[in-house]
């Protein structure tokens, strides 16, 4: 399975990274949820530091554009194999950095892709 790491990952269950987490872990993916606030979200704990996290297959974006800059580095740094911008998470600067390191980007919905067997 595909380890994701749940960049903007909250606690609300109002919020699409919080059913994210439980979709993924649901379709037997290893989640490390990430976000601004501590808290928990189907079991596990949220990460507000930059953990280190090897092998991490999929990073799926909750955060907006404008506030993922600080982001940058730690996201390109996990070498993932592919990063999701979810609907409002889209950024060409961010894609263009990626692709230019052999990461595949897509602009997609987690949940869908999920639901469909596409992820």
């Amino acid at each position: 399975m595909k380890k994701t790491l749940v960049l903007g990952a909250s606690d609300n269950p109002a919020r699409y990274s919080y059913r994210a987490v439980h979709q993924l872990q649901k379709h037997g993916h290893e989640v490390v949820p990430v976000g601004i606030r501590k808290g928990q979200v189907a079991g596990l704990d949220i990460h507000t530091d930059r953990p280190a996290a090897p092998a991490v297959d999929t990073v799926t974006l909750y955060v907006g554009p404008q506030n993922q800059p600080t982001w940058y580095d730690y996201i390109l740094d996990l070498q993932p194999k592919r990063i999701i911008f979810n609907p409002g998470t889209e950024n060409p600067e961010l894609e263009r950095m990626a692709q230019e390191r052999g990461i595949q980007t897509e602009e997609a919905c987690t949940l869908v892709m999920l639901s469909v067997g596409q992820y």
